[in-house]
């Protein structure tokens, strides 16, 4: 009996251990610059799904649902913005905005998914 409580804590402590190497590993990544560069709505509404954006420009109108219509020099489109990802900025349609996330090609439109908005410099 001592045994199999024995094996049986052995097991639970090499998972345990194997289970924080795995979450180790998982938070490792890339950062540095992209060999894409998407920083106007013309060329985003034309990338591929997925490719990084950092955008400057306006919010012009809030759509609903985390969802506004972002303009700069060459176009509009919408952005959605998650409430935890505006990290407490406060924006009226004449703050000029950086926003970066990635595009997200829908079946009817492409949009923004947003990841952080900073006040532009």
């Amino acid at each position: 009996m001592k045994k199999i409580v024995l094996v049986s804590a052995l097991v639970l402590a090499s998972t345990g251990a194997f289970a924080a190497q795995n979450t180790q590993v998982a938070k490792g990544g890339f950062t540095g610059p992209s060999a894409v560069t998407v920083n106007t709505v013309q060329v985003a509404q034309e990338a591929k799904d997925d490719t990084p954006v950092t955008l400057t420009g306006y919010i012009v109108s809030s759509l609903g649902d985390e969802e506004y219509q972002f303009k700069d020099a060459t176009g509009e489109m919408i952005v959605e913005i998650d409430h935890r990802d505006w990290n407490g900025i406060e924006a009226t349609p004449e703050t000029k905005l950086v926003i970066q996330g990635e595009v997200d090609k829908e079946w009817k439109h492409t949009a923004i998914d947003v990841n952080t908005v900073q006040l532009a410099k």
